[in-house]
């Protein structure tokens, strides 16, 4: 399936303005914000979360393959898709994301 598609499948997220990432340090590593163009990684991301409580390795492999073709886009070019290439790295490294949701309003 594409992306798209994928997206239709997943939680709403309106609920959320945005969801922090931290590492094991307890340092917020990253930020997806629910704004245009970040917000189907926002819904990926979220699903991911619910489903295995934090961006494990695992979780990463399953949003690979949620990304559909914007995976293959990113391995294809570094730097283009930062979301996917943040999965692809903590597969490769077997690093675990926690995850804090931002809730709007």
């Amino acid at each position: 399936m594409a992306f798209a598609d994928n997206l239709k499948q997943l939680p709403g997220v309106s609920h959320l303005a945005a969801m922090n990432l931290i590492d094991a340090t307890d340092a917020v590593v990253g930020t997806i914000e629910n704004k245009p163009g970040q917000a189907g990684s926002l819904a990926v991301y979220n699903h991911l979360a619910q489903l295995y409580g934090a961006i494990t390795p695992e979780a990463a492999k399953k949003g690979i393959e949620l990304y559909a073709e914007h995976g293959e886009d990113a391995r294809l070019n570094p730097g283009k898709h930062p979301n996917i290439d943040r999965l692809i790295g903590l597969a490769e490294r077997g690093e675990t994301l926690r995850v804090k949701q931002v809730f709007a309003g």
